[in-house]
């Protein structure tokens, strides 16, 4: 039997995440679809805080 608070307590499921940008190994930081640096779109960073990337070194920003 399941306790009735672990209905409210546990979520029931994760989000699912939709990253719109990838990393450009070439280039060595992320871009959007359209190419251009995830940098150069403020909506991006304002709701995501950053475009880090765990591609390469863990110490600093690709972009």
């Amino acid at each position: 039997m399941r306790p009735f608070t672990l209905n409210y307590a546990l979520p029931r499921g994760l989000p699912a995440v939709v990253t719109p940008y990838r990393f450009d190994a070439s280039r060595q930081l992320n871009v959007l679809p359209d190419g251009r640096p995830a940098v150069s779109d403020r909506e991006l960073l304002l709701a995501a805080g950053t475009t880090t990337s765990t591609a390469g070194s863990q110490t600093h920003f690709d972009d």
